[in-house]
């Protein structure tokens, strides 16, 4: 008897060993990132003719040494725009951003879009941009819009467009049905919808995620728990959705000030990082205070339940997992509202680079930054 119960005593030491010493490797596989430094462009900055501001997207093109950096103007300061940069790394720190052209966004028709105030129906709201080096084209989002007043009625649905390098309309990806704006309280929220994309590293996939739950999919984020959220994976090769996981968010960072006034906890962007790997940006903005609290997580997609066809989040799955890599509150200086990352160039050390740029909404109160970490892996 007591044979056996030393035995099964040193098998569950060996157990937890065994398993202690998985979830060490685990973590030793997730990366560490340190920050070199930070540039800001001046607001009101003026670059062709265009207001540089609300930067909420970026990719590097290695090959060209060549950044693309989305504009969510939705056509009211200039017409809806991309802009082509160099970024300047001298030992180990971003010298220089220097603004090399700017490209207006076409429609199927090869026509700009319309200015949201006064014809909303016609407008785009872009989110996102990534450079397809097997193909030489950019995929970019449109978020959409839904908005139900007296005043004003829009049902704008999201939309993922393929385009070249200058801007030129090539076709668009098929969405699921669950993205289709609607006047009931299901699908996408308003301001919600599509936000972060990126490939893979072979381009045969591309993932963009939600920034808040659809209504299926229960509350938004608030002060004690956090919203559940969908990713999206898609084939690039047959333009459309292939599988969808589910996500949670972490709860608002902040209370706002007055109570009860806006506040909102979402994913801004998302960087492809490894097979069934993703690194996600979680950014949390509460009324009554300037800065936002961004955190940056490890997500892995391996166990997660695919609910491409789960009517809601909210039945019994298996969510995609997530560590926290970096709470940007940590560095100790002012964070905006970090929307866009990319991996940039190697590093003098042989590390990766990444790459976080803010959309200053085109507010003297907010800042564009662009901020360099060094990847250690």
């Amino acid at each position: 008897m007591m044979r056996n119960s030393i035995f099964a005593l040193l098998s569950s030491f060996l157990f937890f060993a065994c398993a202690t010493n998985k979830a060490s490797l685990a973590a030793e596989k997730a990366p560490q990132l340190r920050f070199l430094n930070q540039i800001e462009i001046p607001f009101n900055t003026i670059f062709q003719n265009t207001r540089v501001g609300g930067l909420s997207g970026i990719d590097y093109d290695a090959k060209n040494d060549l950044y693309y950096l989305a504009c969510d103007d939705r056509s009211i300061y200039q017409e809806a725009r991309f802009y082509t940069a160099s970024i300047a790394i001298t030992n180990n720190a971003i010298s220089e951003v220097a603004f090399k052209n700017t490209y207006r966004l076409q429609n199927e028709k090869g026509e700009s879009f319309a200015n949201w105030e006064t014809t909303p129906n016609l407008s785009t709201d872009p989110e996102d941009l990534r450079y397809n080096a097997k193909t030489k084209s950019l995929l970019w989002i449109s978020e959409g819009a839904r908005v139900l007043s007296s005043g004003k009625k829009v049902l704008q649905n999201p939309a993922l467009t393929i385009m070249d390098t200058k801007g030129t309309y090539v076709t668009e990806m098929k969405l699921p049905e669950n993205l289709q704006m609607q006047e009931i309280e299901k699908g996408p929220r308003n301001n919600g919808t599509l936000e972060g994309l990126t490939f893979d590293f072979d381009y045969k996939n591309c993932y963009a995620n939600l920034e808040e739950p659809l209504f299926e999919d229960g509350p938004q984020s608030n002060l004690n728990s956090g919203g559940l959220i969908r990713l999206y994976q898609f084939d690039t090769q047959k333009n459309q959705n292939i599988a969808q996981f589910g996500y949670r968010l972490e709860p608002i960072a902040k209370a706002p000030s007055p109570a009860g006034s806006f506040a909102v906890n979402g994913i801004s962007a998302i960087q492809y990082y490894g097979k069934n790997q993703l690194l996600v940006v979680e950014r949390s903005y509460s009324t009554g205070t300037q800065a936002c609290t961004v955190k940056i997580f490890l997500c892995d997609l391996k166990n997660a339940t695919d609910v491409k066809n789960s009517q809601s989040l909210l039945a019994n799955i298996q969510l995609a997992s997530k560590k926290l890599i970096l709470n940007l509150d940590e560095l100790g200086i002012f964070i905006d509202n970090i929307e866009g990352i990319t991996f940039g160039p190697r590093l003098e050390n042989g590390n990766r680079s990444l790459v976080l740029v803010s959309d200053n909404n085109f507010s003297e109160k907010q800042k564009t930054q662009f901020l360099l970490f060094e990847v250690i892996e």
